[in-house]
């Protein structure tokens, strides 16, 4: 794919296989970026893990937020569904909600949560929630009677990761027009939640790997080691 002279100039700020230290791969990574608006910061994390065996899969609330407004859809009944409202929920209700996915297409939400008792109403919309990883799971702490915490710490920047089926997690960590010491503290933060989703019995060098990149940027190798004793010291 041929690529713009701005990408091509920005590249050349680079150094081949180069293992940056935190804080420069953060300036490089806010100096490469391309476009005239202020581009997510995103990164990808290799793990040391038999995808076929563990699963690496949690949440982490970025201590300085995604940059970015995102809007929840509630599934309650009675009073929780004041009480997400309340707590700033975009949407909230039961079963008209469904409906208006399953018959309309609605999808103009970015995160679901769910109270356990209306889990047998959102299962029906698996289908086209899942792929869109979408469906609310207590193993990243969407359904929950609590329904006001959960939604505050989605508004407030709460974000969800998974490994995929190659062993890597990739998530994002703010935007490119945060300063650097924000950015750098979303990443340790993620880095850090990751850590504690270690499964048990994976043996060796969990976290292989950690690069950054601007969403249209080049990638930037990360000091994975730099960075692993930052988040551990964190904890």
């Amino acid at each position: 794919m041929k690529r713009s002279r701005s990408y091509e100039a920005k590249v050349a700020l680079l150094e081949r296989e180069t293992t940056y230290p935190l804080r420069e791969a953060i300036e490089l990574l806010k100096k490469t970026a391309t476009a005239k608006f202020p581009e997510t910061a995103e990164a990808a994390i290799v793990l040391g893990i038999n995808p076929s065996q563990h699963q690496v899969r949690g949440t982490c609330a970025l201590p300085h937020g995604t940059g970015k407004a995102v809007r929840v859809l509630v599934f309650a009944r009675g009073e929780k569904v004041r009480e997400a409202e309340a707590a700033g929920a975009d949407y909230a209700g039961g079963e008209e909600l469904a409906e208006k996915i399953q018959k309309e297409g609605w999808l103009e939400f970015e995160r679901v949560v769910a109270t356990p008792d209306m889990m047998s109403v959102v299962g029906r919309l698996g289908k086209i929630l899942g792929p869109r990883g979408l469906m609310p799971s207590p193993k990243t702490g969407t359904v929950s009677m609590d329904v006001g915490a959960v939604v505050r710490e989605l508004k407030a920047g709460m974000i969800e990761f998974r490994a995929d089926r190659y062993g890597i997690v990739h998530a994002i960590f703010g935007k490119t027009d945060f300063e650097a010491e924000k950015l750098a503290e979303n990443l340790v933060a993620l880095v850090h939640a990751v850590l504690e989703r270690r499964p048990e019995g994976v043996r060796g060098r969990y976290v292989q790997r950690i690069s950054i990149a601007a969403t249209m940027g080049p990638g930037i190798r990360v000091d994975e080691a730099e960075l692993v004793a930052a988040a551990q010291k964190r904890g």
